[in-house]
């Protein structure tokens, strides 16, 4: 079943550990006195064990296929076309990460109901939005090793569709009649269409690492965060709850992101389902790059502006680039600052009630920091 492909990951390299220089935004949340960690440390927020993937999977299994017939019911439209397209990208799989965080979030506090269920639909319904009007700013040729949706359907049905999921979305969640519900999503989508406008701006151009994190957590972690919140918000929890929810999705989507562009840089096209190193090709500058770029020397830096402004290898080529990055260890810093945010996940919900939704949520960091795509 696609909902649920997150659970046949089976990670193919060994963990990565934390490095000496973790990112000083985590020092405040990662204790002094803590021994080094990795994202499978031995160090515990509690004496609660880690679950395995298979528990997190029996765990929330008919849940998620409730979420898939749901997304299925409030997607399907009397103009077929929206439907077709909904549908096709539903079936493309993808990990379903976000209404898996809002099923953990709301079985963490003891919420039954089928709220879970719709805006679990919701949530992902919010990022097939996104990544329908991503492939089309993006001129995307695949997605998930198959046509995107722009190639098939064409850019201004496309446009429409996605404007369509969106507000299907918001109709759907108005069922909830929960005010904090609607501040959530309203405030989401404005920073999601915000980041996308700020990445705009910014294609071929050099950005420093706050720029680069200010990005990712508009156009990624938000919307981690905010489907933990929403698991607190019809849960009806203590706002300081909801609070420690989000920011554990907020540490999660950024690691998630700091692994994706990594995984861009490095990952071979027939296992990422799409061109390699595409982030270059489009002129985005990420973490890696951007350590890269502080540290080269002029040739270093001459060569990855070249790419960034050509948008294209036709003058230094991707293994070039990737050299330049390997010796300066700037894959390894993106992935230890990767880390660093997936330990910090793990860490702020240390004061979240024992339960077999906490040890999922414990696991949740080490599958976003190991995965192959």
């Amino acid at each position: 079943m696609p909902g649920i492909s997150i659970f046949a990951f089976v990670p193919h390299r060994s963990l990565f550990t934390l490095c000496e220089n973790r990112p000083p935004a985590l020092t405040s949340q990662l204790t002094a006195n803590s021994p080094a960690l990795t994202c499978y440390s031995s160090f515990r927020v509690s004496t609660l064990s880690i679950a395995t993937a298979k528990e997190v999977f029996d765990l929330l299994r008919d849940d998620l296929a409730a979420i898939e017939q749901e997304f299925l019911k409030q997607s399907a439209s009397p103009v077929e076309v929206v439907t077709d397209i909904a549908q096709y990208l539903m079936s493309g799989g993808g990990k379903r990460i976000r209404p898996l965080l809002l099923l953990l979030s709301a079985k963490s506090l003891g919420c039954t109901t089928h709220s879970r269920i719709r805006l679990g639909a919701v949530v992902e319904m919010l990022h097939t939005a996104t990544l329908v009007h991503d492939d089309i700013i993006d001129e995307a040729d695949t997605r998930r090793g198959r046509p995107s949706s722009n190639t098939t359907w064409g850019n201004a049905k496309c446009v429409l569709a996605g404007d369509w999921l969106y507000m299907q979305s918001f109709s759907t969640a108005l069922e909830e009649r929960n005010f904090r519900v609607l501040d959530l999503l309203i405030s989401l989508t404005q920073q999601m269409v915000e980041g996308e406008l700020l990445q705009m701006q910014k294609l071929g151009h050099l950005i420093n690492e706050e720029e680069y994190f200010d990005l990712i957590y508009r156009k990624t972690a938000c919307l981690f965060s905010v489907s933990m919140q929403l698991g607190a918000a019809i849960s009806h929890t203590d706002p300081a709850i909801e609070s420690q929810l989000g920011e554990y999705g907020r540490n999660l989507g950024l690691a998630f992101q700091i692994v994706d562009d990594v995984l861009d840089l490095t990952a071979a096209e027939e296992v990422l389902g799409k061109p390699a190193a595409s982030d270059l090709r489009e002129g985005k500058a990420t973490l890696a790059v951007i350590h890269a770029l502080e540290r080269g020397t002029g040739a270093d830096r001459e060569a990855i502006r070249t790419v960034l402004a050509d948008r294209s290898f036709a003058t230094v080529s991707h293994p070039a680039i990737l050299e330049v990055l390997n010796r300066h260890g700037s894959l390894a810093y993106a992935m230890d600052t990767a880390c660093a945010y997936a330990e910090a996940a793990r860490l702020s919900i240390a004061d979240l009630p024992d339960s077999e939704a906490k040890r999922a949520l414990l696991w949740v960091p080490g599958f976003v920091t190991t995965r192959d795509r």
